[in-house]
């Protein structure tokens, strides 16, 4: 499994939902809280080439981008796949 890392915020509806599906397909992840920690915030914009919404989530090295991007992936079955690397 690959290791996966999301960056969210706490009252964000779009982080909960995304980690709902990642918990739903038993996926452990790494969760950094942005809005509590300044330079993840900056990390994360790093990472994710300029983005700066929350969730922003990585697959290995792979920056999937937010939750409809997660969704759209497990849409088109492809996410299982990312996810075993």
């Amino acid at each position: 499994m690959q290791p996966v890392e999301i960056y969210t915020s706490p009252t964000c509806g779009f982080c909960h939902a995304a980690k709902r599906l990642l918990s739903s397909k038993s996926v452990n992840f790494v969760e950094f809280d942005v809005s509590r920690t300044p330079e993840k915030r900056q990390e994360m914009m790093s990472r994710a080439h300029g983005g700066h919404t929350v969730p922003q989530i990585f697959v290995g090295d792979i920056h999937v981008g937010g939750c409809d991007d997660l969704y759209a992936l497990d849409r088109a079955g492809k996410l299982d796949a990312l996810l075993a690397g």
